[in-house]
């Protein structure tokens, strides 16, 4: 079966198809930081959940990218008391090959970002559990949109350097 995978991928490398794989997901850094607890735990829970993403990648060698989602939420209470600070940064490695340069920034910026947010989101919610703070479902994200967004800007700034 691996034997007959492999035999298929080179066949597409060859036809000059796309390629693409996920080769490893692993968390790059991890920070937790509850600057009020105890106190936190005793006054009234009306939390403000501020959450920033990020995302950065990187070729480490010809076809080989390190995408990196920054997910960073910052949770108030009351008059705007830090409860705590969650961030995540989760990592991964692909493979892609046979792009062009716009369906590359496109899969680097939104397609593999879109993967890596379930495992960034788990980390997240681990965390404020492990905090002992209800827990913080984070919805799903348009990575398709942000990445629209992050393109169109990149092409105004263009136009008005140009």
């Amino acid at each position: 079966m691996a034997e007959e995978q492999n035999n298929q991928a080179a066949n597409g490398a060859q036809a000059g198809q796309p390629q693409f794989s996920l080769q490893r997901i692993y968390v790059k850094d991890l920070s937790f930081e509850s600057p009020k607890s105890p106190a936190v735990f005793q006054s009234q829970w009306n939390p403000h959940v501020n959450l920033d993403l990020n995302t950065r990648n990187s070729e480490l060698q010809p076809g080989v990218y390190e995408v990196v989602l920054t997910v960073n939420a910052t949770v108030t209470s009351g008059e705007n008391e830090v409860c705590f600070i969650a961030e995540v940064q989760q990592a991964g490695i692909f493979a892609i090959d046979g792009l062009e340069d716009a369906a590359l920034r496109h899969t680097l910026g939104a397609f593999c970002p879109n993967i890596l947010f379930p495992y960034a989101r788990e980390a997240i919610d681990n965390l404020v559990l492990r905090g002992s703070f209800p827990p913080l479902m984070l919805a799903p994200v348009n990575f398709d949109a942000l990445f629209a967004q992050s393109e169109q800007r990149r092409a105004s700034e263009a136009e008005g350097t140009a």
